[in-house]
């Protein structure tokens, strides 16, 4: 099968690979879509980061480079093995990427013991550095990472269930209660699916800072009450700030940062209110500064979350399932697994401003 697989920094390649054999604990898929995320490009241009560094195998997962890349994946069971029950032939199924101590085998560290498996501290991701990823034809994955899709739900719906489990967690781990105003800097696949999960958990009135007229469109089509291009409105000295004090008292209750730039750091501790939430939703490429009087001062909490539990996936799929998430208006192409580097990974690269998420499918 056609499979695109890491091999180094800057050297991502389409490769002939054996199809994957399914182990007694595992299910094998057949891909369907696989979303390409920013993580991806970050492997390819600056690491190996999660992935295995060369000449060096993963402890916990033994992969090794090269690897396939590609977590954000849906599609169909086509085989089960021995030992695996409750999943059969032909489901539609998405794949948890995440493999903690229970898939692995190991004893629990103190994470997994208190049902935070999304950091345990030998966490590792299919697609990223665990054996196999969905930018191929075929998936084997331990039975436990298999979480089946509603009937009604497409399989093109279903592959944005990872990005979407994603903003899941983050809105539970930010204390959000129905009614809260928000703010959200940051309109990618992340930010976006933050605003229609938190329109659907019913939060009173959103605020969307984004730069892509794509992304704003996007943001305005998906239920954002006020989008903020910060730099056609550079006029005045901070226009988020401006539109967060004419639409609230003293600020909104949480704020998302989706970028991870200091400048929209900045900006979310100004627009939360006394008492109130900044949320960091970004992974930073830099460290960045902070002033803790900001914080101290008006007692605001800055915290942040990483990826999802299982219960997250099941969480999207059932919103998805009843019609109340619009998220395939957030897929803006679909490129064929034969053109993955050049219409999927190059054409982000220089032109990610015009896409929001791009799902790739395997050649039939």
């Amino acid at each position: 099968m056609l499979a695109l697989r890491l091999h180094g920094r800057q050297d991502i390649r389409l490769d002939t690979v054996p199809i994957p054999d399914c182990l007694s604990d595992q299910v094998r898929v057949r891909v369907a879509y696989c979303g390409i995320c920013g993580s991806d490009i970050h492997e390819y241009q600056a690491g190996p980061i999660l992935a295995p560094q060369p000449q060096e195998t993963n402890p916990h997962s033994g992969a090794k480079l090269p690897v396939i890349l590609g977590h954000e994946i849906s599609g169909t069971v086509v085989e089960v093995g021995a030992d695996v029950e409750g999943i059969r032939i032909g489901q539609k199924v998405v794949v948890n990427p995440l493999l903690a101590d229970p898939q692995i085998q190991a004893e629990a560290c103190t994470s997994c013991l208190r049902g935070r498996f999304n950091t345990c501290k030998r966490a590792t991701y299919y697609g990223i550095n665990a054996p196999g990823g969905g930018f191929s034809g075929e998936i084997s994955v331990n039975a436990a990472n298999i979480v089946p899709v509603p009937d009604n739900v497409s399989l093109r719906a279903a592959a944005l269930a990872e990005p979407l489990a994603v903003a899941c967690h983050m809105i539970e781990r930010s204390g959000f209660a129905a009614g809260d105003n928000i703010l959200i800097l940051g309109a990618g696949p992340i930010g976006l699916g933050l605003l229609i999960l938190l329109r659907s958990k019913g939060a009173k009135k959103i605020l969307i800072s984004e730069v892509s007229d794509l992304r704003i469109d996007q943001a305005k089509r998906l239920g954002a009450d006020i989008v903020i291009n910060p730099v056609q409105e550079s006029q005045v000295s901070d226009p988020v700030l401006r539109a967060v004090h004419e639409l609230t008292d003293e600020g909104v209750d949480i704020a998302f940062d989706a970028s991870g730039l200091q400048a929209t750091l900045d900006t979310a501790i100004a627009s939360v209110r006394p008492g109130g939430t900044i949320f960091n939703v970004a992974i930073h490429e830099k460290p960045l500064s902070l002033n803790l009087n900001a914080l101290s001062l008006q007692e605001k909490h800055l915290t942040g979350g990483i990826c999802y539990l299982r219960k997250d996936f099941e969480e999207v799929l059932s919103l998805l399932s009843s019609g109340r998430l619009p998220a395939e208006e957030m897929i803006t192409s679909v490129v064929p697994l034969s053109n993955i580097i050049e219409g999927g990974f190059q054409e982000l690269i220089v032109n990610k401003t015009k896409h929001v998420k791009m799902l790739i499918q395997p050649d039939i």
